[in-house]
């Protein structure tokens, strides 16, 4: 999940600012039908031309601006610094965070927000395995971000009661980079966030969590959020493998240690395709990918909708990010 190659196009970031928006027409805010399948997505974020969505490089860009010229055609409006894009400093240069922001419908609701979030960048170009030497990602995390894309085109047609932000990160694999600064400039409060719901590697079924359109939820037992799940009757389960710590592993665990209850929802079944070039839109099982995406949407509109989650007693780890 952390890897220490990213390379910075600081130039890239005044033209993907002037030019993000697409030639692809909008999709009207009443719309009731998904404008892409889940396949198109992924097809178009695991390209080769994405050059494995490394942190600052051109291939992390051409990702940034494919996702915000979704999240306009959804009518999701932007939040970042400069449009869709909150940017985020690099040693030589800087990378971006895409946001947007749904408010949320309900007068007295919509000044506290959920986020749903799901990290775009991945490895980029490594070392060649087979002759293939572009990290695609499919998988990890390019599956993430077409169900937060789709979640957030649900939400908009549709507002729940709070604010929901939607944010698309950076930086994962080189430290949580693009998390950590949307932690020190949050598009809502954090005292006003009541949850996090971080996606990441939906994309092939793990039998261990009841195969085709199941997931698990890291942490499961730690807040409130596994039980407003498990009530709801959804298909996410807690995580079948506590001793690989996901909890810790993923973006959520900067949200929990300022106190947001956090959790990752996953389906990843330790699959050896892990961080290597093999993970190919070729090997995700489009039908579960699809399954997923309404349970998740579902997820957090009850999030939205519903009483904030809360720690349990000892859930909340220790330390701040």
């Amino acid at each position: 999940m952390i890897s220490t190659r990213f390379a910075a196009h600081p130039a890239l970031l005044v033209t993907l600012m002037a030019c993000h928006a697409s030639s692809r027409p909008a999709v009207p805010a009443s719309s009731a039908l998904p404008a892409w399948s889940a396949a198109e997505g992924l097809r178009a974020l695991a390209a080769d031309s994405m050059e494995g969505r490394g942190t600052g490089t051109p291939g992390g860009w051409r990702a940034a601006r494919y996702i915000a010229t979704e999240l306009e055609r959804f009518g999701v409006p932007p939040a970042g610094d400069s449009g869709y894009f909150q940017r985020v400093p690099l040693p030589h240069g800087s990378a971006a965070n895409v946001v947007g922001l749904i408010r949320g419908r309900d007068a007295a609701a919509r000044d506290s927000a959920v986020v749903i979030a799901a990290h775009y960048d991945h490895l980029g170009i490594g070392g060649p395995v087979s002759g293939d030497s572009i990290y695609n990602g499919a998988d990890d995390d390019a599956s993430g971000v077409v169900a937060v894309l789709q979640m957030a085109r649900a939400l908009a047609h549709d507002p729940p009661r709070r604010s929901v932000v939607v944010l698309l990160t950076t930086g994962e694999e080189v430290g949580l980079l693009g998390t950590r600064r949307y932690l020190d400039e949050p598009v809502v409060p954090l005292d006003h966030t009541v949850a996090e719901l971080e996606v990441e590697m939906i994309g092939r079924p793990d039998s261990l969590a009841g195969g085709s359109g199941h997931a698990w939820l890291t942490g499961y037992e730690r807040s409130t959020m596994g039980d407003m799940l498990k009530a709801a009757g959804s298909p996410i389960v807690p995580d079948p493998r506590p001793a690989e710590d996901f909890f810790r592993r993923s973006d959520n665990i900067a949200f929990a240690r300022r106190g947001i209850p956090a959790h990752t929802l996953s389906s990843f079944n330790l699959h050896a395709d892990y961080h290597t070039p093999d993970d190919e839109v070729e090997r995700v099982d489009t039908v579960h990918l699809a399954r997923v995406i309404a349970a998740a949407t579902a997820a957090a509109r009850a999030l939205a909708d519903g009483p904030a989650p809360r720690w349990k007693p000892g859930g909340r780890p220790g330390g701040e990010d």
